[in-house]
């Protein structure tokens, strides 16, 4: 892991916050989410039908396990973005492959750690999920509010049609398919 880089998370009501750049560089938005699962990230981050979102994992330190070829739901990750507490930066597991940084990096999605998951949680459970932008490149909190306002929604985007394989899987014996 290099330098820590700072990054920002607005939303399009006009919260903020700000922590530090996880994952591949660069911008996104997307519809902000919640999951307060404690395992599962790397199912969570290649499950399709989190297409169109940037999820937010409640549980304060993601990553301890690393990633593994073994436990995805699909070949890649499907979200837009990926918002953490602490994202661990060296896993402590057998089967770990990569770090979660690595993965994300590896595969273009741009994630934030070091704020406070909970309290973001909170809010969009009272206000609701919404469109937001995590930027490392532009760190002006009106800037890249008035970016997540203008944002097209996901509502009446074809999803299905984004996530759904090109032919069907050909079953054959030994293939776990």
């Amino acid at each position: 892991m290099g330098a820590v880089k700072p990054a920002v998370l607005a939303l399009a009501d006009g919260t903020v916050f700000k922590g530090t750049a996880v994952g591949a560089p660069g911008e996104t938005v997307g519809e902000v989410v919640f999951n307060t699962a404690m395992s599962g990230y790397q199912e969570v981050l290649t499950d399709p039908s989190y297409r169109g979102q940037m999820v937010t994992m409640t549980y304060p330190h993601i990553g301890n396990y690393g990633i593994n070829p073994e436990d995805v739901e699909s070949s890649r990750p499907w979200l837009t973005g990926f918002i953490v507490k602490e994202a661990c930066p060296y896993p402590s597991n057998w089967r770990s492959r990569l770090s979660l940084d690595e993965y994300l990096r590896q595969h273009g999605v741009v994630g934030i750690q070091g704020i406070d998951t909970r309290a973001l949680t909170t809010h969009l459970r009272d206000h609701g999920s919404q469109q937001g932008i995590i930027s490392h490149a532009d760190l002006d909190p009106k800037r890249v509010v008035r970016k997540a306002r203008e944002a097209p929604s996901i509502l009446g985007r074809d999803l299905v049609k984004e996530v759904t394989c090109a032919s069907p899987y050909k079953w054959t014996e030994g293939s776990g398919r």
